[in-house]
């Protein structure tokens, strides 16, 4: 008689296809789950995070949400940090070599990966690996030896390498080894599935006949597609500035949910909540006479619990329509204290508050109209703030206040 730890095959097979692009194979993931349930013992799903920036945003949550799908379903969930694989740096979708990160930077990035990916994984049944801790310990002759499991020819087939090298973009070698070095993690932890988006296909496939190299049963391959960010043009990146990141307030989070264009709204349903009723949304999308911006406001609450938790998604809603609908400013908001009748160039000032990343963003912002003091549009860049008695809201972007008193 099958033990009913897990769920039928069936509703755990429709879990897992949902929102999926590449499932290979299914047939073989099938047998996986009907064995998990016969012998009580859980399988182990696999996904793969390099720390090569210290933040995560909700793209990075479409792999991690079905990742969780999987400890639902009663299965384990194996996040590899890959605190070596991001020396090399990932070539997946890159026109150039990225630059290589050091041991330092590595870690410092991966200090807070884990305290970000738990706010979608749980820490049931979760095992948290670096993989550093064999990819470290190999010699050089097992690296070579890892190299001769595949040739140029096969690394070629891979759509960035094949267009660089196309186009004669160097291609250095470190970058060769990449997905070799990815595929080790499955061999290391024995994976059964491994997870990732699409541009990550080529490095899936290496890891699944690496196994077979060394006489393992091969993982299979679920692919998830890649989320464009709030400019709707872009995959989400925080170097194109349209991310919506782990470490954003509710408050930016309501912001730039809402920000994104209408026909992303059922893309970011389907990949970034766990919705059940998503052919209904899709209708009401679909209906001309149902206000899309009612939908966007539910998008962005629904996002807001996954990461917060109900009352946030309630309080970034009422500051919402306290600043653009009813056009008010916060009731609280930073201050800055000035000597009365100092002056202080406006783009320095913006920078120094870090209320822009950079005094180039600060221009930037000013010279695109999305700087203004007390309601005054500021569009000269070489704007100095005179500090009076009267003090003044600089307010930057729609969404960050400053208020500037002596």
């Amino acid at each position: 008689m099958l033990n009913s730890r897990f769920p039928s095959i069936n509703e755990q097979i429709d879990e897992i296809k949902r929102g999926v692009v590449d499932l290979i194979a299914e047939g073989e993931l099938v047998k996986k789950l009907e064995r998990a349930t016969k012998e009580n013992k859980p399988i182990i799903a696999k996904l793969g995070a390099d720390p090569s920036s210290p933040d995560l945003h909700i793209g990075h949550g479409v792999p991690l949400a079905k990742l969780r799908t999987f400890q639902d379903l009663g299965h384990e969930a194996h996040l590899i940090v890959g605190d070596f694989t991001a020396m090399i740096g990932d070539p997946s979708g890159k026109q150039k070599t990225r630059p290589m990160l050091s041991v330092e930077q590595t870690k410092k990035n991966a200090e807070t990966y884990v305290a970000q990916v738990t706010k979608i994984l749980s820490t049931d049944r979760l095992v948290i690996h670096y993989n550093n801790d064999w990819l470290g310990k190999m010699s050089f002759a097992e690296v070579i030896k890892l190299a001769g499991t595949y040739t140029v020819s096969q690394m070629l087939e891979r759509d960035d390498f094949h267009t660089r090298f196309n186009e004669e973009q160097p291609i250095s070698l470190h970058e060769f080894l990449y997905p070799l070095a990815q595929g080790m993690d499955s061999v290391a932890i024995k994976s059964d599935i491994e997870l990732g988006g699409t541009d990550q296909k080529f490095n899936l496939l290496v890891g699944r006949e690496l196994q077979r190299h060394y006489a393992l049963e091969p993982q299979c391959i679920l692919t998830m597609p890649l989320l464009e960010g709030t400019d709707g043009v872009r995959k989400m990146s925080k170097s194109y500035g349209n991310s919506v990141n782990f470490s954003d307030s509710a408050d930016e989070m309501f912001g730039k949910i809402m920000s994104i264009p209408d026909e992303l709204m059922y893309r970011y349903f389907l990949l970034v909540t766990s919705v059940s009723d998503l052919s209904e949304i899709k209708q009401q999308l679909e209906d001309k006479t149902v206000n899309p911006r009612n939908l966007k406001v539910r998008l962005a609450q629904e996002i807001i619990k996954r990461f917060y938790d109900d009352q946030a998604a309630i309080a970034a809603l009422e500051h919402f329509e306290q600043l653009f609908v009813r056009k008010e400013i916060p009731d609280h908001i930073e201050e800055l204290i000035l000597p009365i009748g100092e002056q202080r160039i406006l783009v320095d000032l913006i920078a120094e508050a870090n209320m822009a990343s950079s005094k180039t963003e600060a221009r930037r912002l000013i010279e695109g109209g999305g700087v203004s003091l007390d309601g005054e549009r500021i569009r000269d860049v070489k704007h100095t703030l005179v500090a009076t008695a009267d003090g003044v809201i600089l307010k930057v972007g729609k969404r960050r206040f400053l208020k500037i008193k002596t």
